[in-house]
């Protein structure tokens, strides 16, 4: 079995697009490729937490449903959620309804916003953990590594929740700090070149 198979327009694309159609498009457009922006950085943190136990086809879906009732994943604005918040996310069929991972992005939210302050920015502090691509194993044959074993450690040794070392590796895939894309994936270079190009945050 190759870790590709061939996309709509004929060219090879990383296997796992094969799960859902919008794969594909989430996969062209924004899997792999470097990301700086604070907001889009929590809000996929979020996501990955959400996505714990269950299948990113599942929270894909219902990404937007997550993004109106969390303001966008303003972590200012999450960070003034109350009891009344909660409850009303519970409520909420868009999304996914756990009262542990609702709890958990409200607490890292108020996390982030320590973090921010400490560093600057939550882009500069994810990007500390960035590894060399020498270092890193085959394209999509780890769950782990030990940049996001550090990464998880340290935000747990914070407060946050939901950022075990499986969770911060998914975000690192998706939010270009591994260029994880299968080889002979059409978007693989295309990834390492944004990366190239992208100035990372300090």
């Amino acid at each position: 079995m190759t870790d590709t198979i061939l996309g709509p327009d004929g060219h090879p694309r990383c296997r796992w697009c094969q799960a859902a159609p919008k794969f594909f498009d989430y996969h062209d457009n924004e899997w792999g490729y470097p990301v700086g922006d604070d907001q889009r950085l929590f809000e996929k943190l979020c996501l990955e937490s959400f996505q714990s136990g269950l299948s990113w086809r599942t929270i894909l879906a219902k990404r937007e449903n997550f993004r109106r009732a969390f303001h966008g994943f303003d972590f200012h604005k999450m960070a003034d959620f109350t009891d009344h918040d909660v409850e009303r996310l519970l409520q909420d069929q868009g999304i996914i309804r756990h009262r542990g991972k609702i709890e958990a992005v409200i607490n890292n939210a108020r996390r982030a916003q320590e973090l921010v302050a400490e560093t600057g920015s939550l882009a500069a502090y994810v990007w500390r953990y960035e590894a060399r691509p020498e270092d890193l194993p085959p394209p999509q044959s780890a769950s782990t590594s030990p940049e996001s074993v550090a990464m998880s450690k340290d935000l747990k040794k914070r407060g946050w929740k939901f950022v075990g070392p499986t969770t911060v590796f998914a975000f690192m895939q998706a939010m270009g700090l591994v260029n994880d894309h299968a080889e002979g994936c059409v978007m693989r270079e295309k990834a390492a070149k944004l990366r190239r190009e992208f100035t990372k945050p300090e």
